[in-house]
């Protein structure tokens, strides 16, 4: 377990999460680091819910790095800068996409400003998100990579994220960075893992243990794991032709892995539904 942190020592001076109200049906996909395939799976998530009834709303969350659009092959006329520099609300950046049945809010792409909003105006808007999403019946939040205040404050306003991970010692380092400060800031409950790229069923296990094992020694938590998804070439090949998977190649064992996570989230919505009609 070299490649975590061994200490039991939770970092100095860590801001805890501000209170405000999380929507109950956005569900935040986050990765520690790139390159493991999240915003693939944010849109073959959105798609697979779209697919079993849902109204599903995309969001680009990524801010600076946003990526939804050139994965889908779209060209945004409008995105959140128009809704950042004040110009739009949120719910006039909407675009529809037809093919999978589902709406995007796209991001800009190498924006850098965008990932630095002051605290207030990146509070704006997550607040105008939370409106929008009154409108669906799930969201879905592509999250940038990393744990920065960005990322952290976006995935707080979600009732549950998904966060995506590979088998790579880098990847689960963190992964557990991303566990660890959530914990610190309130959030950790939350957080459910997704194991990407799995050669089998038996290693996706263990790597899945591997993360496991670092939380409970070092943060004593058990996040759970929201599902695995195959490692399988043609998840490269719809990324290349700009294509989703359930398009292009609906009954390969990576778009099987999805729709059983999708399944997992409608569960949890549900869930998490009833929980706030309770209180």
């Amino acid at each position: 377990m070299s490649e975590f942190v061994t200490t039991k020592r939770k970092p100095a001076n860590t801001p805890k999460a501000p209170a405000f109200r999380r929507g109950n049906n956005i569900i935040a996909v986050a990765s520690g680091k790139g390159g493991v395939g999240k915003t693939w799976f944010s849109i073959t998530l959105s798609h697979a819910l779209a697919q079993s009834g849902k109204k599903v709303l995309l969001f680009d969350g990524d801010l600076g790095l946003a990526n939804v659009d050139v994965q889908l092959g779209l060209m945004a006329k409008r995105d959140l800068n128009d809704v950042i520099r004040g110009r739009l609300g949120m719910d006039k950046i909407i675009q529809r996409y037809e093919e999978g049945g589902f709406d995007i809010i796209a991001g800009r792409s190498g924006q850098a400003s965008l990932s630095a909003l002051p605290s207030q105006r990146l509070a704006l808007l997550r607040d105008q998100l939370l409106e929008v999403a009154d409108k669906y019946d799930v969201v879905i939040v592509d999250l940038g990579a990393g744990v920065d205040r960005t990322v952290r404050m976006m995935s707080a306003s979600a009732t549950k994220t998904l966060l995506v991970t590979t088998d790579e010692p880098t990847s689960l380092t963190d992964a557990y960075a991303f566990i660890k400060l959530g914990n610190a800031a309130g959030m950790s409950k939350n957080v459910n893992i997704v194991v990407n790229m799995v050669p089998s069923t038996a290693e996706g296990e263990k790597t899945y243990k591997t993360l496991l094992k670092a939380c409970e020694n070092f943060l004593r938590l058990k996040p759970p794991l929201a599902g695995m998804i195959s490692l399988d070439p043609r998840v490269k090949d719809s990324i290349r032709h700009q294509t989703p998977i359930l398009i292009r190649s609906p009954n390969t064992d990576a778009a099987g892995d999805v729709e059983e996570i999708a399944d997992f989230v409608a569960r949890a919505l549900v869930k998490a539904k009833r929980a706030a009609a309770k209180a």
